[in-house]
């Protein structure tokens, strides 16, 4: 897939189908978040997986919108110590999301408001606190992104026009 066309067409998603999302797709998600580029080359990341249906309920409990975590085939909680690293975070989480997309994996970022409560929801050590918990899935109803071209997705996104955001200095 062309990369922009991926880019204009990804939606975040909030409901799911219960197609399980296979083992090799889930790991060619992660790996791209595994090969993310990060300050010093540190990878300061940890991924929790959540795919039981417990630790669905659980974990759905300390964000924002649970219903996005507990319909989801799986959750990735990505956690840095102290919860540091936001922008290296954000990077891997978007590498997540078009890997996942390139695949027909809908996805969705979950954030929170209590960062030790989700820790413990996540089981995670002393000291780690999760940066995000993205969601993925297949959608509930199929979708094709090259039925139209990168720019007709552009114009068509819920967004403030390009103009409005450009300064030229």
């Amino acid at each position: 897939m062309d990369v922009y066309l991926a880019i204009a067409s990804k939606r975040d998603w909030r409901s799911y189908s219960d197609q399980p999302v296979p083992e090799d797709v889930q790991r060619r998600i992660l790996d791209a978040g595994r090969v993310t580029g990060s300050a010093m080359n540190v990878q300061p990341w940890r991924f929790v997986i959540v795919e039981s249906d417990e630790a669905k309920q659980r974990v759905g409990g300390v964000v924002y919108a649970a219903s996005n975590v507990e319909t989801c085939a799986f959750a990735v909680g990505i956690a840095t110590e102290g919860g540091g690293y936001p922008v290296d975070v954000g990077r891997a989480l978007q590498n997540m999301f078009l890997a996942a997309w390139n695949e027909g994996v809908a996805s969705c970022p979950n954030g929170m408001a209590d960062q030790a409560a989700a820790a413990r929801a996540l089981g995670l050590d002393a000291g780690w606190l999760p940066v995000n918990i993205p969601s993925f899935g297949y959608p509930k109803r199929p979708l094709d992104p090259e039925s139209k071209s990168a720019e007709d997705w552009s114009a068509e996104a819920n967004r403030r026009p390009l103009d409005e955001l450009i300064q030229r200095i």
